[in-house]
């Protein structure tokens, strides 16, 4: 291993988690090292070939209509086979530059602190000097940094906070941090010379930095890559989970774009496509004699056969709904089985609905194959995103052809809703009430977030918050039915009403490792497994260890955007939902003690069915 190597990161992550712009801690033998993980520029640099030539390049076509690019790049790997690659890595930036000495107690830029050539780790030799052996003492990366709702990152400002008395020459140089007793009023920052105190309390509240000076715009993953910001920065710790939100976008591969076409054809595709309809099919033989008679041997396809397969598919191309990709897919769910494709990543059963569910749900599906693309298009700090409308913070210096991507496999069970009980149940007053407390909230929030002027694009409905709340109900009885960890299913919404009205859900294990191809969950999919797992599933919800607190919205604040939900009932991992564990409420399942008929499932719970 190369002496600044940091660590490894799972290839998943680093498209999402640990995205360019996230903050990644790693342990460099024993030094403890926080950087920035840097944007896609790298990428191209540290592993050519640049863009969609590169051969960890992967296709969705839906996917890329909608997001306007040419495809998607897996987070680079090194070939084992391939002495070059030995020194390949991607790039991450120090940050934050100020350290710690957890002996002595001493902050300081990392200019500031000894180090040994070519390593990442930093010393304080005064601690060193003094351990037995003059063992290294490293020191290790500050618990504060700030950050603003533009996405960008800087220093705390340790000498203004600590106010140095008038005439300190002390204004860069080291401070003491130390805990003089607990939490944050009895930490307490001091100049060694001057001997100014003060208390870190009251560094997380966003009306301390109303009157600091604005964010100065820090791009630390972006080269050269500072801008000017309006925002006002805001005091959070280092490894806060709200200091980065990956803002992922992904579609389900449904046919006909779940055969491997394309990917087959690899960078021919381009060229084929570009040329002039009526050439096509005679550059496609004149191919066929070449490069592509491999393709065409793998693919079992004749010449024409393939040519009739590409315009297929660009007919079908035109047809893509970007506005809602998700439309396209609840149809695939609610249609039948699809038979058509070369390869197929699509396989669903239609199964026979339970006759005690039929008064709930209108179908149940077992999902037996399914490839899922996520691509990251940018991330937020401070709020999850709320609205493809704001703005995230960008992945590169400008913008690229291609974006960041992961393909995961798996199977799920999908079940829609019965249409005709779910109308009468929206209607109920409770139900309108509480949905729309939560709707007001979340507009409240909105305002604050983009000004009184801006109203978010969605509205919080009933018919929301009770497929979503079921989700993860559901959720959690899988992982103790079919043996999966909760961290391994996610959960997938297909909720809008209008025209073409959606009320279901798919519950399914997307995931990079083998845990989604096993068969045990859509193996619950089977109507006498369901229904008991339904069933398990809102007999768990009718009681919450914290009730009654939780089930009357005690547990959470006036800005909180979940009503009756904690980590005992309906919480699942963030990484299993979509809505970063927002817009839950059990009382729409099961009702509350002082309105039954709030549940959707309330006959279910009382035994009536």
């Amino acid at each position: 291993m190369a002496s600044n190597e940091l660590g490894k990161l799972r290839r998943s992550t680093a498209a999402a988690t640990f995205g360019p712009g996230a903050i990644v801690d790693f342990r460099a033998g024993e030094a403890t090292i926080s950087a920035v993980a840097a944007g896609l520029e790298e990428w191209d640099r540290n592993f050519p070939p640049a863009g969609m030539l590169n051969l960890q390049a992967i296709r969705e076509e839906r996917l890329e209509k909608k997001l306007k690019v040419k495809g998607f790049r897996l987070p680079p790997v090194r070939d084992p086979a391939k002495d070059s690659d030995a020194e390949r890595a991607l790039v991450a930036v120090r940050f934050p530059a100020w350290l710690q000495c957890p002996q002595c107690d001493r902050i300081g830029h990392e200019k500031r602190w000894n180090y040994e050539p070519g390593r990442a780790g930093r010393i304080c030799q005064e601690c060193t000097n003094k351990a037995p052996g003059r063992h290294n003492v490293y020191v290790i990366p500050v618990r504060f940094v700030m950050a603003c709702e533009a996405g960008h990152l800087d220093e705390f400002p340790w000498h203004f906070w600590v106010g140095h008395a008038e005439g300190c020459t002390n204004r860069d140089s080291f401070l003491l941090l130390r805990s003089e007793q607990a939490g944050l009023a009895g930490l307490i920052l001091s100049c060694p010379k001057c001997k100014a105190r003060r208390s870190m309390d009251g560094i997380f509240s966003k009306d301390t930095w109303k009157r600091f000076a604005d964010c100065r715009g820090r791009r630390h993953w972006i080269a050269g890559g500072n801008e000017t910001c309006g925002h006002k920065p805001r005091s959070v710790q280092r490894g806060a989970s709200n200091l980065y939100f990956p803002v992922i976008e992904s579609a389900l591969s449904i046919p006909p774009w779940s055969d491997r076409l394309q990917e087959a054809l690899g960078v021919h595709w381009g060229a084929i496509v570009n040329t002039m309809p009526e050439e096509r099919a005679m550059y496609v033989r004149i191919l066929a004699r070449g490069d592509l008679k491999p393709v065409l041997d793998e693919l079992q396809l004749t010449p024409e056969r393939l040519s009739e397969e590409i315009e297929r598919r660009l007919v079908a191309q035109d047809q893509i709904n970007t506005d809602n990709l998700r439309l396209e897919e609840y149809r695939q769910f609610t249609g039948g089985v699809q038979l058509q494709g070369l390869d197929r990543e699509f396989e669903i059963r239609p199964q026979i609905l339970p006759a005690a569910l039929k008064p709930w749900f209108s179908r149940l599906v077992k999902v037996t194959r399914l490839r899922e693309v996520r691509a990251m298009t940018g991330f937020t700090r401070i709020q999850p995103p709320g609205d493809t409308r704001e703005s995230h913070a960008p992945l590169s210096a400008t913008p690229l052809d291609w974006l960041p991507a992961v393909e995961v496999r798996g199977e799920g069970v999908f079940l829609e809703f019965s249409e005709e009980a779910l109308t009468a149940w929206e209607k109920r007053p409770s139900v309108v009430a509480r949905a729309e407390k939560l709707d007001g909230r979340w507009k409240r929030e909105w305002a604050e977030r983009y000004g009184s002027d801006s109203k978010p694009a969605r509205i919080i409905t009933p018919r929301f918050l009770l497929i979503h709340t079921f989700a993860h109900a559901l959720m959690r009885q899988l992982t103790l039915d079919c043996g999966y960890s909760s961290t391994a299913l996610r959960e997938r919404l297909y909720v809008e009403p209008g025209n073409t009205p959606m009320a279901g859900l798919l519950v399914y294990t997307a995931t990079t490792d083998d845990d989604g191809t096993l068969g045990g969950l859509q193996r619950e999919g089977d109507p006498v497994r369901i229904e008991r797992s339904i069933r398990a599933a809102l007999g768990a919800q009718t009681w919450c260890s914290s009730d009654p607190l939780c089930i009357e919205d005690m547990l959470n604040g006036e800005d909180d955007l979940s009503l009756a939900a904690c980590h005992s009932c309906v919480l699942s991992p963030e990484t299993s939902c979509e809505e970063f564990n927002r817009f839950l409420d059990r009382a729409m399942l099961v009702g509350t003690p002082s309105s039954a008929a709030t549940g959707f499932f309330a006959g279910m719970v009382a035994g009536e069915v």
